[in-house]
Formats: structure tokens, sequence, C-alpha cells
């Protein structure tokens, strides 16, 4: 049923005024316009402008008043009654007739249009025409000269007021012109003091002010009345700030699923788009279009990002990528060419860089969107080095998977693919089927591209193959399960020679395999090219978490990334063409029907926060939600927290650093300790900062800036964690506090080889029942909101399973539980001795015998064998030199070096506290790095 509300209702208005219309019903046969409609609207009087009405319509006539002149007559209520009646049945007959039914006119006249009907954008709200003034916008650095009519124009709209937002559209040619998402700063003016003119109304929000001018105060009135009553109807949710000062609330009984590196987390983007069938959203701190999502690479480039996207772009689904625009001088990121990439697929692929002149901060969150349904949050870019598993392999030398020595022969001698094989996209190699319908991709082709380096012959393949761990071996079929898991491999031997081929294939091509501390990525335009040699030196492996969300709490992403496309369109005057068109959000009613579902999802309370300013969103006041759910947890916690994060930067002053992170830790531990009540705080963040330097002489200042930082929160000065707990507690702050940092090694072309595990995850776990997960570092630049911009969930166990917490049975949440199991079981080596027990993070027993065993005894043994760094024998630069003279096992004695290395566990280390303690870390006078302000660093 329609109803309508007639103002002055003219008959008139009815009559067909065009000579040549085109009368047939089109009108759709299902229940409502599919999404995709919204990208498809064309002028109100082109014969493809769809407005769906369902047959029968009923037209009801809410209101009517009759002005016959200056002074209103008396109009009895009898009288009042069968006019209404008359016109509602003249209207019905109308719109019973297809000739009308389907006449821009007669939509017109009962406030209906393109958008009207369309399932997925909630209830059909108010529309009419409204003539709305230009300006009102808040983007940073632009102000208008003034008040003065020659400051703004008056245009003509169609207004469009749905249950989450309201936009107006060009008549003549149907684009959507402008969105503004309700928000808590949402209201409507309408005093002609305040207007300073007659008949206008003011719709208020953190992103705008517009203003809508109407032919008469009555008319202004209604048009404000009308929007207040229904945006407080079906809008109360965005209109409140929530909790930590949220945009979004909290959803209950949202799927939800954690990831631990990259290996599972792009393995479900990969079937997650897949599975799209209308939008796609993605925003990257950096994109890398050639990664491959799923690994080893078996089946060609079907699981390539680029060719993903590229193969639902010619389906249909729209797909928008936002790139953080880098400053080319400070960061090799190559953005540009990202954005190139991407947009010569297709023409339903769009790319926006963003910002043009904000040179201190980035836009740092990783997300990916499908169908506003779906959304994965966390600290994965979908870029270079991301992909790791458990296994933090540190050498990637076996390039290929063969199933018979003569495939190995002649990958060696670099022959001609395969019949039936395809050298597209894998960079010189080529595919071979084992004859199970398995491809197996034969990179040989595509070996380092390094300056001097000499070519291996075909005469030593089989020693290279043994060396490299490929070697010859019987197995019977009952191990083939078992050793898919430690590496793929190919089964038959057509040679008779009595053996299958084993081994490992390459997981990192090309750009992917990578050392960022020993070398920062260069020529991206060249994905495929090695830039360090994979045969000298080891790559960095990378430790990550993030997650994924559904219904209510992925449309909450879904918002974000919107508002944040439709600012960048209005703000860049080269986005403004209509080939980038405006997104909106869809309505909350429809968000559990769902789909597609990500597999093995936990059912939990989750809330959508951000770090988001004037610069990155164009609101009006920053918001620190992450910021706020970080301290609010740390305080709250009653037991542990268990934290993971690339920086570890905090404890404020208030002249350098704001965040209050570390400083509640440190209170809530004193406050433990106070009550006599066992309570530990763990830390996992990187040993070194992730910037190109060798450490060897010292890693240059941007590694010694950002480690001064650190330090400084950890233990040195007045203002860090462990100084607050010495005052209070003495030496006993090391039964409550821990950090700690990962390391693994190899062996690299007959040598052992360590290298240090880089953190890049942005997580906190508390109690085994809460869980925060993002993009945001413990750092002023992620947390205080008005610098980078941020999205984190927080996700609140409302399924438990039983556990034990120091000593005593415990309900631990389900999600947070086993997200936390996975993550020490990998860190301690639990997955590999199962004696090793993680179960209780409270226990003594745990925490000493088990966490701080661990991590000294593995850092002990690593400075032993391979005298690495960081590491606290070197209080300064004066040590550094005598400290690397002195050679470690590795090169003394490798038999007994590996003897050592057997006792390793995990890869957890005690980080190096004392490391550089009597050197000055902050840049030196007339580096570069001194030049940029101290915020650039925290």
């Amino acid at each position: 049923m329609t109803d309508i509300a007639l103002d002055n209702l003219e008959l008139q208005e009815l009559r067909i005024q065009d000579g040549e219309y085109d009368g047939t019903d089109t009108t759709d046969t299902g229940d409502c316009l599919p999404f995709s409609s919204v990208y498809n609207t064309v002028g109100f009087k082109e014969r493809e402008a769809k407005v769906f009405l369902s047959c029968p319509i009923t037209a009801k006539i809410l209101e009517v008043e009759r002005h016959t002149s200056r002074h209103n007559r008396s109009f009895p209520t009898r009288q009042r009654s069968e006019s209404k009646k008359q016109i509602e049945d003249y209207l019905n007959e109308l719109l019973r007739m297809p000739l009308y039914r389907n006449y821009h006119a007669m939509m017109e006249f009962i406030d209906a249009s393109q958008l009207s009907f369309i399932h997925d954008l909630g209830p059909k709200g108010l529309e009419g025409f409204v003539l709305k003034r230009s300006g009102g916008h808040r983007i940073p650095g632009f102000k208008c000269c003034g008040g003065s009519k020659i400051c703004y124009r008056w245009s003509r709209r169609w207004l469009v007021v749905k249950d989450s937002f309201l936009l107006y559209m060009e008549t003549d040619s149907g684009a959507i012109s402008f969105v503004m998402l309700f928000d808590k700063e949402f209201n409507i003016k309408m005093d002609p003091r305040e207007m300073k003119t007659k008949h206008r109304i003011r719709v208020n929000s953190l992103s705008r002010s517009l203003v809508l001018k109407c032919s008469s105060y009555r008319h202004a009135c209604w048009w404000g009345q009308a929007i207040d009553d229904f945006v407080k109807k079906h809008s109360s949710a965005f209109l409140k700030d929530h909790r930590f000062g949220s945009f979004a609330r909290e959803e209950k009984d949202i799927p939800a699923k954690w990831y631990v590196n990259g290996k599972t987390y792009m393995e479900d983007v990969a079937d997650a788009l897949e599975a799209a069938k209308e939008e796609i959203f993605i925003t990257d701190w950096w994109l890398s279009p050639e990664i491959f999502l799923k690994r080893p690479v078996v089946e060609g480039n079907q699981w390539r990002l680029d060719c993903i996207l590229k193969r639902k772009a010619q389906q249909g689904v729209r797909v928008f990528v936002m790139l953080y625009k880098e400053m080319s001088w400070a960061l090799g990121l190559n953005s540009g060419y990202s954005k190139r990439t991407l947009r010569k697929l297709h023409q339903n692929i769009k790319v926006m860089r963003d910002p043009d002149h904000v040179y201190l901060w980035a836009h740092h969150e990783k997300i990916v969107v499908i169908d506003q349904s779906v959304a994965f949050v966390g600290g994965i870019d979908l870029a270079y080095g991301r992909w790791d598993d458990r296994e933090h392999r540190l050498t990637d030398v076996g390039s290929m998977m063969l199933s018979h020595l003569e495939q190995a022969q002649a990958a060696a001698s670099l022959s001609a693919p395969a019949n039936g094989s395809s050298s597209e996209g894998n960079a010189g190699g080529f595919t071979h089927t084992d004859g199970k319908g398995i491809n197996t991709l034969l990179d040989m082709m595509d070996q380092p591209k390094i300056k001097g380096k000499k070519k291996r012959t075909g005469l030593s393949i089989r020693k290279r193959l043994e060396k490299h761990s490929i070697t010859f071996r019987h197995d019977s079929d009952s191990d083939l399960e078992e050793e898919e898991e430690k590496g793929p491999k190919v089964c038959g031997d057509p040679t008779g020679m009595g053996g299958e081929l084993y081994g490992n294939t390459r997981f990192w091509h090309g750009k992917d395999y990578c050392n960022f501390v020993h070398k920062d990525w260069i020529q991206l335009d060249k994905p495929f090219d090695d830039f360090i040699d994979r045969y000298t030196t080891p790559r960095m492996p990378w430790h990550d978490i993030a997650s994924v969300v559904h219904g209510s709490a992925a449309r909450d992403v879904a918002r974000h990334f919107i508002q944040r496309w439709n600012f960048t369109k209005r703000a860049k005057r080269k986005y403004r063409a209509p080939s980038y068109p405006y997104l909106l959000p869809k309505s909350h009613t429809t968000a559990q029907e769902q789909r597609y579902q990500v597999p093995n999802c936990i059912n939990s309370k989750v809330q959508i926060l951000r770090s988001a300013a004037d610069w990155s969103a164009g609101i009006k006041y920053h918001e620190e939600s992450i910021h706020n759910a970080y301290v609010h947890v740390i305080e709250n916690s009653e037991h542990f927290i268990y934290i993971e994060n690339q920086f570890f930067i905090s404890c404020a002053d208030n002249i350098h650093i704001f965040n209050k992170i570390g400083d509640a830790i440190a209170e809530r531990i004193i406050k433990a300790y106070k009550e006599g009540k066992r309570y530990h705080v763990y830390v996992v963040t990187p040993l070194l900062p992730g910037f190109e330097g060798d450490i060897n002489t010292g890693g240059g200042s941007a590694i010694q800036a950002v480690m001064h930082f650190n330090y400084r929160t950890m233990n040195r000065g007045e203002r860090s964690i462990i100084s607050q707990l010495r005052k209070e507690m003495g030496d006993h702050w090391i039964n409550y506090f821990s950090i700690c940092g990962l390391r693994t090694h190899a062996e690299l072309e007959g040598r052992l080889v360590t290298e240090l595990i880089y953190v890049h995850s942005k997580m906190l776990i508390a109690d085994d029942n809460t869980v925060i997960i993002g993009s945001a570092n413990i750092n002023d630049r992620s947390m205080l909101g008005m610098r980078d911009s941020e999205v984190a969930v927080i996700v609140e166990d409302s399924e438990t399973v039983a556990s034990v917490m120091d000593g005593q049975p415990y309900q631990a949440g389900k999600f947070a539980l086993s997200l936390r199991l996975d993550c020490f079981k990998t860190i301690l080596g639990a997955y590999a001795d199962p004696t090793i027990d993680v179960s209780d993070p409270v226990s003594e027993k745990f925490y000493k015998d088990v966490w701080m065993a661990t991590c000294g005894r593995n850092a002990t043994i690593y400075q032993k064998v391979f005298r690495c760094l960081p590491s606290s024998d070197v209080l300064s630069m004066t040590h550094l030199e005598g400290y690397l003279a002195k050679p470690g096992l590795d090169k003394e004695d490798p038999t007994r070096a590996h003897e050592e290395l057997k006792k390793i566990r995990g890869f957890l280390v005690q980080f190096p506290m004392q490391f550089l303690c009597e050197q000055n870390l902050l840049p030196p006078i007339g580096s570069k790095e001194a030049i940029v302000p101290t915020e650039v660093w925290t």
C-alpha cells in the first residue's frame, strides 16, 4: 500500500504532457528491484527508468486541505471524508492503468522514484522535489568566503530520505549527486531567525550543513517535520554516541572468525570475493594487484588478486578500491602502479588514492567488504610479504613441484611449456598436469634476477633438489594426507625409477620474497622479478592477525568505507565525474539475509571501532573509539591481557605522547599487586622496527627513532611501564609483566641462518572472553583519531566453553579462548610438542615454567649460536663492533650449533631490554629523520 499525503491537490498535474509515451506495462514481476539498480539510474523521463510498483496498488489519502481563497472557509468533516474517498478512488483507478503507472509525472506525483522500492535500501521513506543550496560540506582547507548570494547557487533536485541516509538526484540524468549519512549530529533547523531567510530548512550532520528552500513556510514546516519524524522512527541507532564514542552500536549474534597469519585469511578472502554478487569494497595501506591469495599456486592465476577482481567485474560486480596515496620520497609503495593496474582491468573497477595534501598521516585501514554483508577487518594488507603460515619459513628456494625427474630436467634446461600449459602470469614458468587434474607450477624460469649470479646447469639438478630438501623416497598412500599438511607434492612416477619426488614448492614469487630490514622494495612495477637474492638472504617471516564479521557489523564496516569514499569523491575534483558513483549503505533491516557466510564462524557480540577525523572521513569531530576501547578493556580485565602489536609506544606525558594504554597497563598491574591477586600482562612486539637499515651498524636513524619511543614505553625513563611498576613493587614487576619478540632459524644453501619474525598484529585478548582486532597500532598515530585512519572490531563472547583460569574451572569465551590457544601454541611450539600446556594463562606454572622459561631459553640459544642482534649485551655503538667480532657457534662449530638449535621450542624470545640503552637513539641533528616532526615517530 502506498501512503500519500496530499497538499493542495491539483488533478491537472496528472495530465500527460508529452505527445509520445509508451503505455505498455513494464512493471517488474519480482518482489523488488535488485540493489545493483542504484548504479543504473537514468533520467526520470527516460523509458528505461524503472520504478517498481507491485500490483494491486492502493492509494490512501492521509490528509485533505482545501484553500479556496484568502479567507479559509469551513470544511465540514463529512464533506472532507467524501472528498478523501473520491480522490482515493480516482487515484486507484489511475494506478491500475499501465499508461499512468509507468508515466514519470505520475511517479513524481506519488513521490516515487527508481530508488523507492529497492529492498536492501530499507523502507521507502520520503521523496520529492526541493531546491538545495550549494556548499556546506566539511572539507578541510576549504572555506566559503561568506554567506552572500555570490557564494552559492540553488539547484532543483529530487530528495530521497531513507532509514540511514538521505540523498538527492539530478532528474535529467538520474545521477545521485550527494549522500548524507545520518549520525549523532543530525538535526533539523527551521527557525527563520537562525536561517536569516524565509521558507528554508537546514539539515545538519557531522559531514555537512545542507540548506533546502521550500515554496512556503507551511511547506518548509511539513518537510522539516516529516524528515525529523521519519529519521527518529527508523534511524535512532545512528543518532547517538555509542559505547567508546563509536559511530556503530553493539551488534549481537554476529558470526565472527579470527585468523592467525595470512594463509587462512587470504584463502577466505579469495572465496568470499568469488561469492560476491553486487559489490566489493577494498581499502588497504598497501595493495599488490599480483599477489596470490591461495598458495602454493597449483591453479595458474585463478587465485591471483587482480585476476579475481577482473573476473568478478566481468560478471557485473562493482569493485571499489581505496588506496593510501603515500609520499613517494618517504615510502616506496607505488600506489600509482597499483591504481593503474587495477583500473585497466575493467570499467567496473574504480580506484581512488587519497590524501593529496596530508603529509604526516596515512590511511592505515585494511578492509575487504563483500556485498555489505561480509567484512574482513584486521592488520593484513593484500600486499607482498604478508602471506605466511604458522611455519614462518625463512627460505623459499625450492621453486618447483615435480612429479618425476624428466620434469626437473625440463625445468633446469628452461624448456618450453608443456602441451596444454600456459605461461600467462607465471613469470616465465609453466604448468604441468600430474594426471589427477592438478596443475603444478614449474617456475624455474622465474629465478631471481640478481646481477652477477651464475646460471645453474642441469648437470647438478639432482644434487640441487636434495640440497633443498627435495628427495626421492618411497611412501604409502596412507602418508599422503600428512605430507600435504607439511607441503604440497606431486605423485606418480612414470619413469619407472621406483620413487616419488617430494618437496616444498615456491610460496613467495618475485617481490613477495622479501626482507625489508635488509632491503626495502624496489621496482614494484616488475612484480615477478626478485629484488633480493633468495639463495643468500633469508626472508623475514610475517606474523599477523585478522578477523571477519557478518550481518549488521559488516554493514557498519561498509558504512565507514562508504563515508570515506563519498567524502573523497566530494573533496577531489578528479573523482567528481559520474564514472565514480556515490555509494549507498544498505539497510540494517536486511542485514540478516545472508547470501554467503565464511565457514567455521562463532556467534558473538561485535562492535566496530575506528580512528577517523576531518581529513580522513570529512567529519566535524574526530573519533578515537579504538583507543577508548583498549583503555576500557585493560582497566576492567580481571585475570590477564595478551597483546600482539607492531608498535608499543604509549605512557602519556601530554607533550610527546598522549595515548594512555601504557598507563592503563601499569595501573592495572599495580592494582593487582596491592590487592594480592595474580594477574599477568603478555606483550609480543617486533624485535626491531620495520624500516630498512643494517642493524650491524646500528640500524639507521629511522629504526633508532622508533626504538627510542618503544623503549621509553617499556623500561627507559620515569614514564615507562617498568619504571612506574618499580616505584610500587620493586623487582616484583617481573611476576606480572613480560615483553617478548619472535625469532626463527633455518638452513640456507648449507649454512645456518636466523631472522626475527616481524610481528604486524594489532590485537588484544582479555580474560579469554574479549578480543580487539584491527589495524590500529599502539601509538599516537593510530589511537588518537586525528592522525592515521584505522578500523577495528571488539568481539565479546556470548558462547562459552569449559576452561581453566588460575587453576580454577572457568567459563571462557569460545572465540577468545580458541584465538589465544592458537597464538600460544604457535609461538611456544605446542603444536610440535603436545606436552606444552597452554590452557591456563594465569597459573604460576605456566607463566614461569612455560612462558618465561621458553622465551629465556630460546633467546640464550640464539645468542650462543648466531650472536644475533638486537642483544642486551650491546649497550652502545662502541660495544657493537666487539660484539660482532666474536663468532657464534654457527661458524665455529656448526655440528654443535645444530644440536643447540634442537632445544628451541616455538618462536618466542625474550625482548632485549638493554639493547643500546647507553645510546641516544633520537635522530641526530642534520639527518632527514630529525627534520620531520616527532609525531611521525609516535
